[in-house]
């Protein structure tokens, strides 16, 4: 080997060893004190891409998964006032039966009366039941939201101007807003009920005509007054108090309640179907939530273990290129001594 003073070759190697060991444990500590393999884009751009695609798509699940869980929410309490909506509506037949006993004198069935009126009102109140401002039950109204570019479902689709009627594969749900989510091919409706009440005040679609002696509720699912003689300009206040309650429970029928509580019942059903089909949705969202952390955790967590062995590897690396670049710098004093010093 050549004894040289301007070129230190070992020295020049030993140092660039130095510099990628260094480099080396750098990247090592990064990845120990972070917990993660891809410390920046550079380590895998390919897998940081992927990993980055995952991130979002598990942020969108679990907003999803929280709408739904608001959604069940939102059933259950709608279920709890059916519940209520139909233990009234029960008692209301109840008094129906016995205002029909021939002993009860008129003061009995006024009395019978006064409960009813209260039924209602307390109908009434459950009707206008909201849910954070959402109502629980009522349909009417339109709607500022702009229908969705692409519908979540590409057949069987359809929604009027309002959003409040969605009709998917022949089947109608009524919809608030804020009820229709989507995520991938998950897509999920809060089911509402048009026709549940229709007992209670003007407020709840309570309206009446006149059409010669007879006085009838307009809503083909309401109820009926009967062979009542009234004439246009009075038959109103005799039907109705002024807060528009029905004023005797002789002007409902037995089978119209039986009718109503049957609707109740239906009701409840679809709730509970509604809230099954929500609880499978969200086991689903769990589910992928839990798969995509998977997917996600092999690709940008560090292995522990191995790292450390790496760490421990470019430590010694370090240490044995710093070494041998002090005692390559002693190469020089070779030259030295040949010159006599």
């Amino acid at each position: 080997m050549a004894i040289t003073v301007n070129t230190n070759n070992a020295a020049t190697t030993a140092a660039l060893n130095l510099s990628h060991a260094s480099d080396a444990l750098r990247r090592s500590l990064a990845r120990l004190s972070s917990g993660n393999r891809i410390v920046d884009s550079r380590d895998d751009p390919g897998g940081m891409s992927v990993a980055y695609k995952l991130n979002s798509r598990l942020s969108r699940t679990e907003a999803v998964r929280h709408n739904v869980q608001n959604a069940i929410s939102y059933l259950q309490v709608q279920d709890g006032s059916l519940t209520s909506a139909g233990r009234i509506v029960s008692r209301m037949s109840e008094l129906r039966g016995m205002a029909q006993d021939v002993t009860k004198n008129a003061g009995d069935i006024e009395n019978y009366s006064k409960e009813f009126i209260e039924l209602q009102r307390q109908l009434g109140q459950i009707y206008r039941e909201k849910f954070n401002g959402v109502s629980l039950f009522s349909v009417s109204g339109s709607s500022s939201a702009q229908p969705p570019a692409q519908p979540p479902l590409n057949k069987g689709y359809t929604t009027d101007e309002n959003l409040q009627r969605v009709t998917i594969f022949s089947r109608t749900l009524y919809t608030h807003d804020s009820g229709q989510f989507d995520s991938g091919n998950v897509s999920i409706g809060v089911t509402n009920f048009e026709h549940t009440f229709n007992l209670g005040s003007l407020d709840s679609n309570f309206v009446v005509s006149f059409s010669g002696t007879k006085a009838n509720l307009a809503n083909a699912n309401s109820l009926n007054v009967q062979n009542y003689e009234a004439s246009s300009s009075s038959a109103n206040s005799e039907v109705f108090d002024e807060e528009g309650f029905l004023k005797s429970i002789l002007f409902v029928s037995m089978g119209q309640f039986v009718s109503i509580i049957e609707r109740i019942a239906d009701a409840r059903a679809e709730n509970g179907a509604e809230q099954n089909r929500l609880f499978m949705v969200d086991e689903l969202l769990s589910m992928n939530m839990t798969n995509l952390e998977a997917a996600h955790g092999r690709i940008v967590d560090a292995d522990i273990a191995l790292e450390s062995t790496r760490f421990a590897q470019q430590n010694v690396k370090v240490q044995a290129a710093a070494s041998m670049v002090a005692q390559a710098n002693q190469l020089s004093n070779i030259a030295l001594t040949l010159l006599g010093r």
